[in-house]
């Protein structure tokens, strides 16, 4: 009966090493009030001078979206008055941002896609950080000044999953191109999530709603699917008009619930003026031509993984979907594993046994450690099955893959000879059986090959002993 209609403003901390208009360091972690200066303090006769590399990152995000890269843009004062500012305004871009009227694409697992606008990207600086201890709140300023790219998306989005699956191409692309750790446990992506529903085929935009600052794709999704079901319920019992209004909401994630956080200012409350400190940015064509110098991106690393390697689409679009994930994967190629083998043991076994949040970058088996395992796999030293017990165990203790393999006894028996007398016991062993099976009950094969295993404690090479048992159970 109804349909969301979802915007999306994400900020982006970029991985600068000072801050948008000082000098102050922009690491994280440090004491409170530290990283600071009269600039960043807002004290008076402070003036800001523009970081070049913030404007350099936000021309490489412009190229990579497909979007228009202003030649000339300028900063704004956005007045508003909260502790964690301690201007009393925010230094942003309104008029005429950065980067304008870019793209990107959506892959759903039906193999489908997805186009989705982005309205803008431009450049501003973060507030501080407001801590609340008991009656008590803190400021720590560290944070002010830090430089922010807020990407808007256009309200093309009508679902959580979609919202998902934009939010997290937008994440491998600001890694991909390394003007962002995103690290969304430290706040450097976050996303604002504005919504609004409508009756389907209705193409009127009715009162939207923004729910304000999460960092996690679980809580995102979850905070959509409550506030879409609010609005939806207020509408069917005719209380829409009170109770869906234009406002800030906060998501709780122990209840799973937004609650009200105050009303939404428009722009004009804003009072929006250009900031009389900082001249208009007037890109030179130098820095546009060097912004176009951008590396590989998931959607072009995709087909060019299905190309060269044959793998599947959706195999590829896994592996492309975090930078971290397809440098390990090239790696493995690198170290001369098959391209399957590569694929199965990277995002199945290793990544199932990363647990606790751990990344792969965290991972105690790198790339060319588990490129080992699957090579011994590859030329039969070990079965599958071991494969997955020296992994367990390179979890655990930093070895070497060929001393793990002798130490616990895992390598494959190929010899023929031994294996034939392995067999030949157990073919006298069974008499019985050896007879039913050559009287057509040829289910018993595998009765043979698992006596054959156990016998070897799960040495044998599989593939030999599924030939030599033919061949004799045939004569």
């Amino acid at each position: 009966m109804f349909e969301m209609v979802i915007g999306l403003e994400v900020h982006i901390q970029l991985n600068t090493k000072t801050k948008i208009f000082c000098s102050c360091p922009t690491s994280f972690g440090e004491a409170p009030n530290t990283n600071v200066c009269p600039v960043c303090l807002a004290l008076p006769g402070a003036l800001p001078v523009l970081n070049v590399e913030a404007v350099k990152k936000a021309i490489s995000f412009g190229h990579a979206v497909n979007a228009t890269v202003h030649k000339k843009s300028i900063f704004n004062r956005k007045n508003y008055f909260y502790p964690d500012l301690p201007k009393g305004y925010q230094i942003s871009q309104f008029e005429i941002p950065i980067v304008e009227a870019g793209e990107l694409y959506v892959d759903f697992k039906d193999g489908s896609s997805k186009r989705i606008g982005i309205t803008r990207a431009h450049l501003e600086e973060d507030a501080g950080k407001n801590m609340h201890h008991g009656d008590e709140s803190h400021v720590d300023l560290n944070r002010a000044g830090t430089p922010l790219l807020e990407i808007v998306s256009d309200p093309d989005i009508r679902s959580a999953e979609e919202a998902i699956l934009y939010l997290k191409k937008l994440h491998a692309i600001v890694r991909y191109l390394d003007i962002s750790d995103a690290n969304m446990q430290e706040g450097s992506f976050r996303c604002d999530v504005n919504i609004s529903i409508r009756p389907k085929g209705d193409e009127k935009l009715y009162t939207r709603v923004e729910i304000k600052n999460m960092n996690s794709f679980r809580f995102i999704q979850k905070a959509i699917e409550y506030e879409f079901e609010r609005q939806c319920d207020a509408w069917e019992d005719g209380v829409y008009d009170e109770e869906v209004y234009q406002e800030t909401r906060l998501f709780n994630p122990d209840t799973g619930e937004t609650r009200s956080m105050r009303g939404k200012e428009d722009s004009a409350e804003y009072r929006y003026f250009p900031d009389p400190d900082l001249l208009p940015v007037v890109l030179t064509d130098e820095m546009i031509e060097e912004g176009k110098k951008i590396p590989e991106l998931p959607d072009e690393k995709k087909q060019r993984l299905i190309d060269e390697y044959g793998i599947k689409a959706y195999d590829a679009a896994v592996i492309t979907s975090s930078v971290d994930m397809a440098h390990y994967f090239e790696a493995m190629i690198d170290e001369g594993t098959g391209a399957k083998n590569a694929v199965t043991w990277l995002t199945v076994e290793l990544q199932g046994r990363l647990k606790g949040g751990m990344s792969l970058t965290e991972s105690p088996v790198d790339a060319p450690k588990l490129a080992a395992i699957v090579k011994r796999i590859e030329d039969s030293t070990i079965s599958g099955k071991a494969a997955k017990e020296v992994l367990d165990y390179l979890m655990e203790n930093d070895e070497e893959v060929d001393t793990v393999i002798e130490k616990l006894g895992l390598k494959q028996v190929s010899d023929e000879g031994a294996l034939l007398a392995m067999i030949d016991e157990i073919l006298v062993n069974n008499e019985d059986k050896v007879a039913e099976y050559k009287g057509g009950k040829e289910k018993l094969f595998g009765f043979f090959v698992g006596q054959v295993m156990k016998a070897s404690k799960g040495t044998a090479n599989p593939g030999l002993v599924n030939k030599l048992l033919k061949e004799k159970l045939s004569s």
